[in-house]
């Protein structure tokens, strides 16, 4: 009987890493026309484009300074995608990686939607949202919330940013016990709440108590968004949860997990998917979730997937319209993953992607419907053309080697 060769420290067997870069839209999507920010529609927003069109031109000089430098994305193809799906050339470097433009079928510019498609699964369903009014919520949600939380009522109760609803109902929000419950054109009900006022685990439990009924009317999620600090000084903390209703059939996590392989988890994937197919989740700040997938390029099995969503981009820069901010991100980001890269193992697959747009030169404050890049290491230069958000996932489950129970075809 011949026995096995022994274990030697170079590991070949194939795993793949698939990283959401939140928001980072290329533009050019075929429905932008039925997508709005106010009364404006989506067509003719690009996140990366118009982001690099304004440092070309000056206009994104706040911490840094002169064109956008992303040399690693530009090598993986970001600009070549972006021509793929508008047109505009910007003239950045021929891709030595390989590249292609998606599109999104979901009737939605939203997480959950950008990433069950990307998982291979798109929404059948159509969102359930809150109208622009004061209230926002009909009364038996605020009912809910008030039995749920013990209070007599709630705050804010309308659209509102996520930053600028506690700088405006904090103080009141301390004073009176209220949380502070707001929503956004996305299928979403949001809890703000002071960690140490109200505290972190009450919240925690009246959003996750609050979930099935909302899931029930086909809201996407309900977010906890616990913050700290003074009047005048409050900061959202990094203790934010997700509690989203979950995808309506096995997705790309799922597929991997039931071949008998590993899937971790990289920032709020966790909460996107209800744990459904994951066997570890690792939170944090970008930056600390940047360090986590370093971790992981390291001890992640063969044979399994890395699947990682960097939100910053979002939440910090682009729902607020910062240009600047979204250009140092994207900057931090492109150098952090440069250096990374050269820890892939031989067979390793890293694909980047993004789940939806938000131009942060757009009107408005909410996300756009873009098209979005999709970027690969790992299988050399190739122009894979205009593909659909499910093709990723079914590509991602091809060169693993496990059968894609969804719609999607392999690029590969």
């Amino acid at each position: 009987m011949t026995e096995p060769a022994p274990q030697t420290t170079t590991q070949t067997g194939k795993r793949a890493f698939l990283i959401v870069i939140d928001s980072v839209g290329i533009g050019g999507a075929t429905d932008a026309d039925q997508f709005f920010n106010g009364d404006v529609p989506d067509t003719g927003a690009n996140t990366l484009g118009h982001i690099a069109q304004a440092c070309a031109a000056g206009e994104a000089e706040e911490g840094r300074s002169g064109p956008l430098q992303i040399p690693t994305l530009n090598a993986m193809g970001a600009g070549a995608a972006m021509t793929l799906a508008t047109g505009l050339d910007l003239n950045w470097p021929a891709p030595t990686g390989a590249f292609a433009a998606a599109n999104e079928v979901s009737m939605g510019k939203d997480t959950p939607s950008g990433h069950w498609e990307l998982a291979g699964v798109p929404v059948p369903w159509d969102w359930t949202t809150f109208p622009d009014t004061q209230p926002a919520f009909p009364q038996h949600v605020t009912d809910r919330i008030c039995a749920l939380a013990g209070t007599q009522g709630i705050l804010a109760n309308s659209h509102a940013s996520g930053t600028q609803v506690i700088d405006d109902f904090g103080a009141e929000h301390i004073r009176t016990g209220w949380p502070i419950c707001y929503t956004s054109v996305d299928s979403v009900l949001q809890i703000a709440a002071h960690e140490e006022h109200f505290g972190l685990d009450r919240l925690l439990q009246l959003c996750k108590d609050l979930a099935p009924m909302l899931h029930e009317m086909k809201v996407g999620r309900v977010i906890a968004r616990p913050f700290l600090g003074e009047p005048g000084a409050f900061k959202r903390t990094q203790n934010r949860k997700d509690y989203a209703i979950a995808p309506p059939s096995p997705t790309l996590c799922d597929w991997v997990h039931e071949a008998g392989r590993s899937v971790q988890a990289i920032g709020k994937i966790g909460d996107i998917f209800s744990m459904r197919g994951i066997d570890e989740v690792r939170k944090g700040s970008d930056e600390a979730l940047m360090g986590h997938l370093s971790d992981l390029m390291d001890e992640a099995p063969d044979g399994g997937l890395v699947f990682a969503n960097f939100v910053e981009f979002d939440s910090q820069y682009g729902h607020r319209r910062d240009v600047s901010g979204y250009a140092r991100h994207l900057e931090w980001f492109d150098a952090a993953l440069g250096a990374l890269l050269p820890k892939l193992r031989d067979g390793d697959l890293l694909c980047v992607t993004a789940d939806h747009g938000n131009d942060p030169t757009w009107i408005g404050g909410d996300h756009t419907r873009e098209r979005v890049p999709v970027l690969i290491h790992g299988i050399g230069p190739r122009d894979l053309g205009q593909v659909a958000f499910v093709d990723v996932g079914a590509s991602i489950a091809d060169y693993l080697g496990v059968p894609s129970q969804g719609t999607g075809k392999s690029f590969l």
